[in-house]
């Protein structure tokens, strides 16, 4: 079996959770026999593939004159030509970046058709553009490849996943990461919103990756429950992160935040139970890593709150820096307002610490030996940290079990129900 897979990122160059599901999925698949063409809008050459062959969608070009092309952009004509789009960043600083940089229409079709395209590969301003014409090149790629079933990740795919289906009459798995609700805490972009929605329309299956996001693409988007399917996510399992050797240099116990510092992840909510356990223990410090809209007020709150001396921030941190923080830690708390999933917690638990998550997250469906909060109770946050950091017994509890139970959740495991799907369609067809 051979699938053309559509993804925005691919490691080691990732912005959160997406990229990391991506890759800990394809290699499940590939211990399970599938082969995997992964297509990424720029490939940088160091992208740990292993046995996935990896396509750069800059290295495609192609003629637009050619019937087959100038046919298919009428498919995707819901892409607002023209559009400004910049996810997770600031109304403020939205403002600016377009007081710098003003498209138009006749620009943006004139560079989607070029014969050569280079993609930069972010979410910067150029991204609806990119979007079309990632969409022009899976066209061009579903005529090329040889394949059985198409697989799109998350919404930014979606257009390409159409129009790869739509080419080869081949049948589609959309994959629903992350909803326009769970970026935007209920204020969506219409835009996005219609990507989304035409996207799971046209897919022959909805793979969520938790019964919370299956209940929003049913009730919010009103797609047809028979096609939606849950499958968790899970957690890369070859290498463990505890016990590296590296030392605190300090006494206090630490506590770990990790995650886009936006709406959608709770950064405040943290915050403030952070006062709360201070106001009680002072041995203990803070740690909030990872980017985003809210850093800027996020710093500001806590210069307020006069806790700065107890808190630092890091800055985004990927691959060993992630590692090297979760040796540290004491605690991990992901305080999300909605979570589709979230896998940071099982990379805390497999690194042994003990985890604090919201009951508002997907990833509360699958684990047992977690402490589980609402977001928004600071109070009941703020008590779950102080017992960790103070009783011994309990941390130990939640280390040995929570490791074990997170050893138990493999991708190997997810991608066997992808599978599944992937068969149930193909026989169908």
């Amino acid at each position: 079996m051979r699938v053309l897979m559509f993804g925005w990122e691919f490691p080691p160059h990732i912005t959160g959770g997406l990229g990391t599901a991506c890759y800990g999925l394809t290699q499940g698949l590939v211990k399970n026999g599938v082969d995997v063409v992964f297509v990424v809008p720029k490939a940088y050459g160091d992208e740990d593939a292993g046995v996935v062959k990896i396509r750069s969608a800059s290295e495609v070009s192609f003629d637009i004159t050619g019937k087959q092309h100038a046919e298919f952009w009428g498919r995707i004509k819901y892409l607002e030509v023209g559009s400004n789009i910049i996810p997770y960043i600031a109304p403020e600083t939205y403002s600016k970046v377009l007081e710098k940089t003003h498209k138009t229409g006749a620009s943006f079709t004139s560079r989607v058709f070029s014969r050569n395209y280079e993609f930069s590969g972010e979410y910067g301003i150029n991204l609806m553009e990119e979007v079309a014409r990632y969409a022009l090149v899976a066209s061009s790629l579903s005529l090329k490849e040889d394949f059985d079933v198409i697989h799109a990740h998350d919404w930014l795919t979606y257009p390409a996943g159409i129009a790869a289906k739509q080419t080869s009459g081949k049948r589609l798995i959309v994959h629903m990461h992350a909803t326009e609700f769970d970026r935007t805490g209920g204020h969506v972009n219409q835009q996005v919103y219609d990507i989304e929605k035409e996207g799971m329309k046209a897919a022959d299956t909805v793979i969520t990756v938790s019964n919370l996001t299956r209940n929003i693409v049913v009730e919010k988007y009103g797609i047809d429950p028979e096609k939606v399917v849950t499958v968790h996510n899970a957690v890369e399992q070859k290498k463990t992160y505890s016990g590296l050797g590296i030392k605190k240099h300090f006494n206090e116990k630490l506590v770990t935040f990790l995650g886009r510092i936006t709406f959608q992840k709770g950064p405040d909510y943290f915050i403030e139970a952070a006062a709360k356990v201070l106001q009680k223990d002072k041995n203990v410090r803070f740690v909030m890593g990872g980017s985003g809209d809210m850093l800027l007020n996020m710093i500001k709150r806590v210069a307020a709150l006069q806790i700065a001396d107890k808190f630092h921030f890091t800055g985004f941190l990927k691959g060993e820096e992630v590692n090297r923080i979760f040796s540290m830690s004491d605690v991990f708390v992901m305080p999300s307002v909605s979570e589709p999933f979230g896998i940071v917690p099982l990379e805390a638990m497999r690194s042994s610490v003990p985890v604090i998550i919201s009951k508002q997250s997907g990833v509360a469906e699958v684990l047992h030996h977690a402490v589980k909060i609402d977001f928004w109770d600071i109070d009941a946050m703020a008590d779950a940290i102080y017992g960790l950091c103070n009783y011994n017994g309990l941390a130990k509890m939640f280390k040995k079990w929570g490791k074990q139970e997170v050893e138990n959740l493999k991708w190997k495991d997810s991608a066997l129900r992808v599978i599944s799907l992937y068969e149930k369609l193909i026989n169908e067809k």
